[in-house]
């Protein structure tokens, strides 16, 4: 009878010890594996904060065109109703051409230079709009633009 007990005792601690042994090696594999997966996804959040940025980037000069483009739309119809000289350098938005900026969107000199070719295209556009009937009504002198 001891013998049977002795031997279910033993069998118990081998059980004991072969699951303890098991859990400790899964849960090892599995923080390893996890490890791995941190790394994997590490490298691919850096690439997705690249893609990111340029895309911020991206976003800026097109932000910079449109924002350019309207500011100077709206100051050349002005300028051309008031019967002003065709001139979009006099204008602040076009000395400053930072209106919509984000440090987000990178180089604040480009961002200003893309800024300003549009401003430039818009202004002509809307002077061209109002200056040239303003001009021909006030007796032909509609040929004040510089192209």
């Amino acid at each position: 009878m001891k013998q049977v007990y002795s031997s279910k005792k033993i069998g118990g601690y081998l059980l004991a010890f072969f699951l303890l042994f098991g859990i400790v090696t899964v849960a090892s594999s599995s923080a390893q594996a996890q490890w791995q997966r941190d790394r994997r996804d590490d490298r691919y959040e850096r690439r997705d904060d690249r893609y990111d940025r340029n895309r911020n980037r991206n976003y800026g000069y097109e932000n910079a065109r449109q924002q350019g483009y309207s500011y100077g739309l709206n100051v050349g119809s002005a300028d051309a109703q008031r019967g002003q000289s065709y001139n979009p350098q006099r204008s602040k938005y076009w000395r400053n051409a930072t209106e919509g900026y984000n440090s987000s969107y990178g180089n604040k000199g480009q961002y200003k230079q893309v800024f300003r070719d549009a401003f430039e295209q818009g202004y002509r556009e809307g002077f061209q709009r109002y200056g040239g009937n303003r001009g021909r009504n006030r007796g032909g002198i509609f040929n004040r633009f510089p192209w």
